[in-house]
């Protein structure tokens, strides 16, 4: 069987974006939402069975007291923000299992769900649903597979390797050095793509990098440069790991037969009669962009 693990927070952004805006009888925004529901309906039908979705039920979590430049919910469209609960409470009444961040991130719970998940011998294939590249990490051979719904492409081991250089082990170390915008944290100076590339996929971790740059024998910009950067911050580069970092010992599902979907609950009848009765709006700016 196939385990389809979706990041419920970027399939919001995404559609809030996508969709044109909408509000229901009380003015409240639903239009995300909606288009988030029909979109995991519409997995379901083309075959999901097993389906878990993590949200950030709140912005921040426990990387906002390691690193005060973290993302936080700063700058997000009220209207937006609005449909979070409303997404938990849609996915709920669906009949999907929701796993709402708040001390940690819905990151963090599809990282913690595949590992579980790939554990079970009746897990063919562990489907991650997002293009996040902090999720590569999680990434094992082609058992657990990262997959991008909006594009439809999928990314094994090999794929991993193939488009950062390094294979998913390495992908905290990578993002440290190079820095993750999204996330909020700069990387080390002069540490771009192709060199933090060639000296991971030689020394693997942050911690097995000689001091030396004679010793590390590979093809990078400026080796000299980079080695002194690392030296002078090296501490810098392993908190950026641990912000980069996903944790997998946190509670997510007992069992995989927790995830089967067996149809939506009785209340969900009255969300899609709320949905069907709401009216589009043309958005007061003209159009909304990111």
């Amino acid at each position: 069987m196939d385990i389809h693990l979706l990041d419920g927070t970027y399939e919001l952004f995404r559609h809030y974006y996508a969709m044109p805006p909408a509000r229901d009888a009380d003015g409240q925004p639903i239009a995300a939402v909606r288009g988030v529901l029909n979109s995991v309906l519409a997995m379901i039908n083309g075959g999901a069975r097993y389906v878990g979705v993590a949200t950030d039920h709140v912005i921040e979590s426990f990387r906002n007291r390691l690193w005060r430049g973290y993302k936080t919910g700063e700058g997000i469209d009220p209207d937006l923000l609005s449909q979070f609960q409303l997404l938990e409470d849609g996915l709920t009444a669906l009949g999907v299992v929701v796993w709402p961040m708040v001390e940690y991130e819905a990151d963090d719970a599809l990282a913690a769900a595949a590992a579980r998940a790939a554990a079970d011998p009746r897990v063919d294939r562990v489907v991650i649903c997002t293009p996040d590249k902090d999720l590569a990490q999680c990434v094992r051979g082609s058992k657990i597979v990262q997959f991008n719904r909006r594009t439809r492409t999928t990314m094994d081991e090999a794929a991993v390797v193939a488009k950062f250089g390094v294979p998913p082990a390495s992908i905290p170390d990578y993002l440290a050095l190079v820095g993750d915008a999204a996330d909020g944290y700069p990387g080390l100076r002069g540490w771009g793509p192709k060199s933090t590339a060639a000296v991971l996929a030689r020394f693997g971790r942050i911690d097995d990098i000689p001091a030396d740059w004679r010793a590390w024998k590979v093809n990078a910009v400026s080796p000299a440069a980079l080695a002194q950067t690392l030296d002078r911050d090296r501490s810098l580069a392993l908190l950026f790991r641990d912000l980069a970092t996903l944790h997998t010992d946190i509670p997510t599902f007992d069992t995989i037969d927790g995830l089967e979907w067996m149809g939506p609950r009785p209340e969900f009848a009255a969300l899609a009669a709320r949905f069907d009765a709401a009216v589009t709006v043309a958005p007061a700016n003209g159009g909304r962009t990111r």
